[in-house]
């Protein structure tokens, strides 16, 4: 497992565009965002699979496969559900 390469990033720009449409949220550098003044999400990649780290409670990182459709909906899901909580 790697950090996304520029490439694979291109392939998720969809997914981007709407994380960077969520209050909250801040893009640093291409595909890590980070909320307040901390890193809350950034992706890898594994073979054909995509994968974010995200901090969706707690100090440590939650990874989550983003390779489909349904997969980045759920992501979006949970962002939205996590920054809601205080």
């Amino acid at each position: 497992m790697r950090h996304i390469t520029p490439g694979r990033l291109a392939a998720i720009e969809e997914l981007l565009g709407k994380l960077r449409a969520v209050d909250g949220l801040v893009e640093r550098s291409p595909g890590v965002f980070y909320r307040r003044s901390r890193a809350f999400l950034h992706f890898h990649e594994d073979g054909p699979d995509v994968y974010a780290d995200v901090r969706l409670s707690g100090a440590d990182f939650d990874r989550m496969r983003v390779s489909t459709k349904r997969e980045q909906l759920s992501l979006i899901g949970a962002v939205r559900r996590a920054l809601q909580s205080p």
